[in-house]
């Protein structure tokens, strides 16, 4: 058993630790704080946990060295931008060619040819655009889809995260459709042209969509932000029928359920969306997004864009498909996230998954991990999550902070923000080892301290 107190002191005990063997990092975090708000770039650099922000001197593969010569094993990746290794040396090379060769230039070069094509041939869909972000790409593909249909509103799952796009932040508690709390200045209820329902909760798609008003269905086939939520059997595909019978788009986001396999969780299993959203691993890490849509879409987006006026459409941005991110987007295609690849990293993610199964029942606890390809998480409860409202019940925040520091302190990266690990084609077996090991040690030391 592990009590309060044993996770407590663990979260003191650690906090000092990191304290004292990072000085180089505290002192470049007293320095940023002179005028970087909150002391970082970006705040999300904050959600480790940690006293103070862990300071990168550089990162590599499947490793990551900080400012003090501290080696850590990552297993987080970037929250997926890095899925495939950091600076894959296809996508680091394309870079250093195109870098002096002209970084944006609003025009296509041959890179956008050979792009198009390996995206159509990945994904089986025939068309393509670009964008910088999948905030920016699924705010894009909302768009569209309310352009196309006529149609004011979109439905989302309670717990998905589709990047910082307004139209998503509704959550549903004790049933009832409520704003996330954590969007700021919002000034305008989007409950009024987003419906959220749970996911796998087939009754309440079919009510929601039987209105016939929802212009999209927006979803990753498994959520992935909320700890990880897999579909039931057969769920996507009944999915996938009732937006054809309601005249409803079905938009997959395979920004993180790419580690499913070559072709993402579309074509490893199967069901075919309307659009389809990459983002943040597409080009190895550089800025780039891509949605994708059949001729169908195609052909109604031209129909509306006939109907409308020429000009800015409030889609896309000047830096939407520049050359680098063309460049390095070919080379991560075609050289880095390849069937060679995933034959790496998929078999290596389930045997991680199984190494943690026996660290926890060792350990005398039920809890629960699973995986969907490349990506795991384990949960601190006793069973699978079916749905946003049972793995946010899941989530144990003192308990993970804990974990999480223990890890870092031993040079251990898992996800910030709850138990997410990524296998890259860099990964060894030696580090899931030394994963589950650590995590062992941590187990037996909160038990040991009841």
């Amino acid at each position: 058993m592990i009590t309060d107190g044993a996770i407590a002191r663990m979260i003191t005990d650690e906090r000092q630790r990191y304290a004292a063997a990072n000085p180089r990092s505290a002192a470049l975090a007293q320095a940023a704080a002179r005028h970087w708000h909150r002391g970082v770039p970006f705040h999300w650099m904050l959600d480790w946990g940690t006293p103070f922000p862990l300071f990168v001197e550089h990162a590599q593969g499947a490793e990551l060295w900080d400012v003090d010569g501290h080696r850590y094993d990552d297993f987080c990746l970037g929250d997926t931008g890095s899925m495939f290794g950091h600076s894959p040396a296809p996508v680091a090379q394309a870079i250093a060619r195109q870098a002096s060769r002209g970084l944006t230039t609003m025009l296509p070069g041959e890179d956008a040819v050979a792009v198009a094509d390996a995206l159509a041939a990945r994904f089986g869909l025939p068309f393509w655009q670009v964008t910088s972000s999948a905030s920016e790409a699924n705010r894009a593909v909302i768009r569209w889809c309310r352009g196309i249909t006529g149609r004011s509103k979109i439905l989302v799952f309670n717990g998905c995260y589709h990047g910082a796009v307004d139209d998503v932040f509704v959550d549903l508690r004790d049933g009832v459709p409520e704003l996330r709390k954590s969007l700021v200045g919002q000034v305008y209820d989007v409950r009024e042209h987003t419906v959220v329902v749970e996911f796998n909760d087939l009754p309440a798609l079919e009510a929601a969509l039987a209105g016939g008003d929802i212009a999209c269905v927006l979803t990753e086939p498994a959520l992935t932000n909320v700890g990880m939520v897999l579909p039931d059997p057969g769920y996507l595909q009944a999915m996938r029928d009732l937006c054809t019978r309601h005249g409803t788009l079905l938009v997959f986001d395979e920004t993180h359920t790419i580690s499913s396999g070559f072709g993402g969780h579309t074509m490893t299993h199967g069901t075919l969306p309307d659009l389809f959203v990459l983002g943040k691993p597409v080009a190895g890490g550089v800025p780039c997004a891509v949605f994708g849509f059949t001729a169908e879409v195609a052909q109604r987006m031209e129909r509306a864009r006939a109907e409308g006026e020429t000009g800015h459409s409030g889609i896309g941005t000047t830096l939407s498909a520049n050359a680098l991110a063309l460049a390095a987007m070919r080379a991560c295609l075609t050289q880095v996230m390849t069937p060679q690849a995933y034959a790496h990293m998929l078999p290596l993610a389930a045997e991680l998954a199984d190494a943690l199964r026996a660290v926890i029942a060792r350990n005398g606890l039920a809890w629960h991990v699973t995986h969907i390809g490349a990506r795991g998480e384990f949960i601190c409860g006793d069973t699978a999550p079916r749905n946003g409202t049972q793995a946010r019940a899941a989530m144990q925040g003192p308990l993970e902070h804990a974990l999480h520091l223990y890890l870092i302190n031993r040079g251990v990266l898992i996800a910030p923000f709850h138990n997410m690990t990524l296998i890259s084609p860099a990964t060894t077996r030696a580090q899931v080892d030394r994963l589950a090991q650590v995590l062992d040690d941590c187990l037996k030391t909160l038990i040991g301290n009841a």
